[in-house]
């Protein structure tokens, strides 16, 4: 695992992903509509993007809008497209600037096809910034992603083009939406709850556990300091004795 065994204090996150959660119970205890809770989400990813940055994360990854999510009132998921459609718009004229490279993991045949051609313009205009790999996931299911990349491996097995004998657990993440993209060292989830929700189910299998009481609309640079600095305390072992490290 490369150069990821940590002992405390000698290392941040290589890593963060952050389960942005609470925009919807955010706008309720204000008696605001829950699109207004959307908008302010919105800027504490913008407040996220540029902590990391300040911090010198290599690499982030906010979970936007889930598989599951489609099944909210029609109402809702036409407004998170819309400020999805606005955000991809307005944001990657300054994303470019700052140097952040943008990835958007997930189904995209479920989007409509005027944000599929802006995500698609999006990451082919940040291809190669090197500042911050911004990994936004979108239509996303952490159980379909590991089904379609079995699929795709049976299929190869079928046509005779891979060998049974050589899927490890490399050539299985190399089929993944993340390929290339480090696990991640440490998961963020907001408002209080405990658990990944399909959230990079594979990849955050050694993954660091930091739960948030703040709502996601109310996060801020020192929250993600927070979260950092409780990495740092921690010991990672993988499995192994502390001795053996």
């Amino acid at each position: 695992m490369d150069d990821a065994r940590l002992t405390p204090n000698q290392a941040s996150p290589r890593h963060v992903a952050i389960i942005m959660d609470g925009n919807g119970r955010w706008a309720n205890a204000r008696g605001l509509p829950r699109t207004l809770g959307h908008r302010q989400g919105a800027e504490a990813v913008r407040r996220c993007v540029a902590g990391a940055l300040e911090l010198q994360i290599p690499f982030i990854t906010l979970f936007g809008f889930s598989s599951e999510n489609w099944r909210r009132s029609t109402r809702e998921v036409e407004d998170l497209m819309s400020l999805l459609r606005r955000y991809l718009q307005s944001e990657i004229a300054e994303f470019h600037k700052n140097g952040i490279r943008l990835r958007v993991i997930g189904d995209r045949e479920r989007l409509p096809q005027d944000i599929v051609r802006l995500i698609a313009d999006a990451e082919q205009r940040t291809a190669e910034n090197q500042a911050l790999d911004l990994v936004i996931a979108i239509s996303y299911g952490g159980r379909q992603e590991i089904a379609a990349t079995a699929r795709r491996l049976a299929e190869a097995v079928a046509a005779g083009e891979l060998d049974p004998e050589d899927i490890d657990e490399d050539s299985f993440a190399a089929g993944l939406l993340t390929a290339g993209i480090p696990d991640p060292d440490l998961v963020i989830r907001t408002s209080g709850e405990q658990r990944l929700s399909n959230f990079l189910l594979w990849q955050s299998a050694y993954s660091e556990l930091f739960f948030v009481d703040k709502l996601w609309p109310d996060f801020d640079k020192s929250d993600l300091e927070a979260a950092v600095a409780e990495f740092r305390r921690r010991e990672r072992r993988y499995g192994a004795a502390a001795e053996s490290l």
